[in-house]
């Protein structure tokens, strides 16, 4: 259905859209190998991608299309504490730097394509492997329904409303997908982080002098705050911690993801990934500018029906129309770029830890990779379902929910690849009471990410997913102690 579309915004889109759908179907002859029916080059692009391709790929997937609409979104909301995104993405590189190489080297030596694949490596276990995977697909689901969010948000901006639009758009990508593999959004980042790169600039550059200055732009968001009686453009004493824990989890959950380590296992070596953890912060900055579009927002005056929509209206109101396409289109194509990833990151978790061991154990390289091709188109199928028969809420209350579950698998990736003395059974039930543990403290506050806790001196407020974490880790430390085993040796390379 179309209401007050802006022809110059909507052919910009449209030509943008149009550009890196062919750039999506080309993707299957760039660096092409000599088959693509093959996991290795359909899902991990041959492990091939140098510095420069995977800081494109990483940063395309890592900072989504929902991340430019619900971060200034959240900042619009409830001010400084909407900034706990950028020490998250600072804490989180460090993190990378010193974990990530060392998980390179032992999935390229095993040939392991997913985090399933390292802990079998690591433990021998088929159920810790199951439960690895089985979260790391249930936490990736709702992560796609946030990029269509992103996507619905953007498109709705220029006029178009209805189910139509938002469809199509996703069967163009679950198709170039199908063809190309990693390699389509591999070359399509290049094109939206440079086109989120303009738009960013732009509006820094442009914006605050429509509106008299960021001095006039922060004293017309404190006073938005005090109005309201909640939030304000500086922390108060009791958010201190609850920021901090945010951050920190996050950090440690971000690259727990199946789409984050599919970007780290298609990197050409791991100097590749320590010159990345160098290079990506720079995309920190850029959602540190980002986020400030929340405080313009109340700075311009916008009557918005939702948060989500403070980043399109600024640009509806305050740029040409044209450049409101561009950054609509800008906007819709990042949601492509993690879209595929992460439907590709699930996909080989099924093939490999479910499919493979379970349904066919003697499927062929090429039978693997036609799973995970199925897969990926019905990942993507599920995701958009969700968004069009489930309220938007639903999903963003398991978007929370996946960050908490997709962490308690850190302990069963993370401490394999430096100590041997944990057991399967050990790291299996620290993974069952985290996750089951954490998902009551969760539903029991209203699926919010908090949880208070009493530590003598009043409550304070806590990240639920590193609260359930913790108590992963003491499980798994009290279950090992009492069955007083070290787990198997590592699989010799010709048993993984």
């Amino acid at each position: 259905m179309l209401t007050n579309v802006d022809s110059a915004a909507f052919a910009v889109f449209l030509a943008l859209f149009v550009l890196v759908t062919g750039m999506g179907f080309v993707a299957s002859r760039w660096r092409k190998p000599e088959t693509l029916a093959h996991l290795d080059e359909w899902g991990l692009g041959g492990r091939k991608f140098g510095t420069w391709i995977t800081w494109f790929l990483v940063g395309g997937d890592f900072y989504t299309a929902y991340t430019v609409i619900a971060v200034p979104a959240l900042v619009y909301a409830v001010g400084a504490y909407g900034f706990f995104a950028l020490p998250y993405t600072i804490i989180v590189y460090p993190f990378v730097f010193a974990v990530m190489p060392v998980l390179w080297k032992v999935a390229k030596e095993r040939g392991y394509v997913t985090a399933g694949d390292v802990v079998r490596g690591a433990y021998g276990s088929r159920g810790l492997e199951l439960a690895v995977a089985a979260t790391g697909v249930l936490a990736t689901m709702p992560y796609i329904a946030l990029q269509l969010i992103g996507m619905e948000v953007a498109i709705k901006a220029l006029g178009l409303h209805g189910e139509v639009p938002l469809v199509l758009a996703f069967l163009v990508l679950a198709l170039y997908t199908y063809s190309s593999g990693l390699r389509a959004p591999a070359l399509i980042a290049f094109v939206k982080d440079i086109m989120i790169y303009i738009v960013v600039i732009a509006a820094i550059a442009i914006v605050p002098s429509k509106l008299r200055g960021y001095g006039a732009i922060f004293t017309a968001a404190d006073a938005a705050f005090a109005k309201k009686g909640s939030g304000g453009i500086l922390l108060s004493p009791a958010q201190i911690v609850p920021y901090a824990s945010l951050a920190l989890g996050s950090a440690l959950a971000a690259f727990m993801y199946p789409h984050t380590l599919t970007g780290i296992f298609a990197s050409s070596g791991g100097n590749t990934i320590r010159k990345n953890a160098m290079l990506l912060p720079a995309y920190t900055l850029l959602l540190g500018l980002l986020a400030l579009l929340g405080y313009m927002g109340h700075a311009a005056g916008l009557k918005l029906a939702s948060n989500n929509d403070v980043v399109p209206e600024l640009f509806k109101m305050l740029f040409p129309s044209w450049f409101a396409g561009f950054a609509f289109a800008a906007i819709a194509i990042g949601a492509l770029v993690p879209a595929a990833v992460m439907s590709i990151g699930a996909a080989n978790l099924f093939t490999r830890n479910f499919w493979k061991v379970w349904v066919d154990p003697k499927v062929t390289p090429a039978g693997e990779a036609k799973v995970a091709k199925i897969t990926s188109m019905l990942v993507k199928v599920g995701a958009l379902l969700a968004i069009l028969l489930m309220p938007t809420q639903f999903a963003l209350d398991l978007q929370l929910l996946g960050g908490l579950w997709i962490l308690q698998t850190l302990p069963a990736l993370v401490f394999g690849l430096y100590l041997n003395w944990f057991s399967s059974t050990a790291l299996l039930a620290g993974w069952a009471v985290g996750l089951a543990g954490g998902s009551w403290l969760a539903w029991s506050d209203g699926l919010k990410p908090l949880h208070s806790i009493d530590l003598g001196a009043g409550p304070v407020a806590i990240y639920t997913g590193l609260l359930a974490l913790a108590l992963n880790i003491v499980v798994a430390v009290a279950v090992n102690l009492v069955l007083k085993r070290t787990p198997q040796e590592r699989l010799s390379r010709e048993a993984a």
